[in-house]
């Protein structure tokens, strides 16, 4: 658990970073181009919004060791997948289910940061993390299908998910040791360029988009990732892995609405009901995690 306060309060930022991803999946079903482009756009207008600021990073790029950037450019290739494998799964399925089996990432991240570093949550902080979860799980109860185009549309978001937890799990172990802003440029970069070798390799066209595409890949940038991914990736420097990821859960209710608003895609009473359930685990989660955080302030202080 990291003893550092934001200068803006946790969970104020978590609702901000919330609402940017919500809207990722509503732009995405708004693009006709292919999933590998929107991907690859999306990361490197954000790289491109964030070079003028990164001039006070190269003396910490310059110290960077060949572990630490073997170690970025697995976050890239994993964050490519994520988005690969998880755009494409709108594809095939609803905004509502999609999401809602991203609901699985913490559970990945927990198992991962436990096994790499030994983390542990309390019991308080399980209970919450378990109601949000079920919660998830009643906002894609009544939408996934049994057909084939759906259960396609089921594992890739599973890829997806497991993909963003190995990224997440990654990036909190670099952020301990170089500024989340150059994490966050090098690896938008690296995955950038993934996605260009994978268009170049599958023939997809590069360029041949009309203006309005052009519009929705600004947005992914700007949107879900500047305010979303980029947000989250800062947040790692204050809190854990897991935490952040919990937060997240807020996305199905987020991007649910929105689809229902904008896409017209319906909400049954069941996936109301775990947006209500989403919410509530999210607050004992948090609050779980605020008391952990004072504990450790306590002993740090008692110690010093």
């Amino acid at each position: 658990m990291n003893a550092k306060k934001p200068p803006v309060p946790v969970p104020l930022l978590m609702v901000i970073g919330i609402v940017a991803i919500s809207f990722s999946s509503i732009f995405i079903k708004w693009s006709s181009a292919p999933v590998s482009v929107q991907g690859m756009y999306r990361l490197l207008f954000t790289a491109l919004l964030m070079l003028p600021f990164a001039r006070p990073y190269s003396g910490a790029a310059a110290a960077l060791r060949l572990k630490d950037w073997l170690m970025l450019g697995c976050s890239g290739v994993m964050l490519a997948l994520h988005f690969l494998l998880w755009m494409g799964s709108l594809n095939f399925t609803s905004v509502a289910s999609s999401t809602m089996i991203m609901a699985l990432e913490p559970l990945f991240i927990m198992l991962g940061a436990y096994i790499l570093y030994k983390e542990r949550n309390t019991a308080s902080a399980m209970l919450g993390m378990a109601i949000a979860i079920f919660g998830v799980v009643f906002i894609g109860w009544g939408d996934i299908g049994l057909s084939a185009e759906n259960l396609k549309g089921d594992m890739l978001s599973v890829g997806g998910t497991v993909a963003v937890a190995a990224h997440l799990l990654i990036g909190q172990k670099l952020v301990a040791r170089m500024p989340s802003y150059l994490y966050s440029l090098i690896v938008f970069i690296a995955a950038a360029l993934v996605f260009a070798v994978y268009n170049l390799l599958t023939n997809t066209p590069f360029f041949d988009y009309p203006p309005r595409e052009w519009g929705i890949f600004v947005l992914l940038a700007v949107v879900p990732t500047v305010f979303g991914h980029i947000l989250f990736n800062w947040l790692l420097q204050f809190t854990s892995a897991t935490t952040v990821s919990m937060n997240i859960l807020g996305e199905p209710v987020g991007a649910s609405i929105l689809a229902f608003l904008l896409l017209g895609e319906q909400l049954r009473g069941l996936q109301w009901a775990g947006g209500v359930l989403v919410m509530a685990g999210l607050g004992v989660y948090l609050y779980a995690g605020r008391k952990k955080a004072l504990k450790v302030q306590e002993a740090l202080s008692n110690a010093s």
